[in-house]
């Protein structure tokens, strides 16, 4: 339940087109900036959707721990102004996603649970 549009399957379909923008999405991620604080990807989705809360609920408690301690530290370093020192930034093959795939499931459930609870059962005679 997307609020635009995405290509993102439309490249992910194609493997060509995935590798030529490759390093397109790289760069953009390093201008972002979150890597530079040793955060990932996942660790900037809002927090306010119900399925985000869901979501967050169902990590292991090493990830739930983990993003905790990014966080604090991105947000040490903000405050400081700084960056981290280069080994401690995020690397491109480390900013994996570990959130999204749970709001998919938990998404797809509801779906799931709306499609059942919405059935009618029709009696043949």
């Amino acid at each position: 339940m997307s609020a635009y549009p995405s290509l993102a399957p439309f490249v992910q379909k194609r493997p060509w087109l995935r590798n030529a923008l490759k390093p397109l999405a790289n760069w953009y991620a390093n201008a972002a900036g979150y890597r530079q604080l040793g955060l990932r990807a996942d660790d900037l989705i809002v927090e306010e959707d119900e399925d985000v809360l869901k979501a967050l609920k169902r990590l292991s408690p090493q990830e739930s721990y983990d993003r905790v301690y990014r966080i604090r530290r991105a947000m040490q370093c903000s405050v400081s102004h700084k960056l981290l020192p280069k080994e401690e930034q995020t690397k491109p093959e480390e900013d994996v996603p570990y959130l999204v795939p749970l709001i998919e499931q938990i998404r797809a459930e509801r779906k799931e649970k709306e499609a059942l609870d919405s059935m009618t059962i029709i009696k043949n005679h």
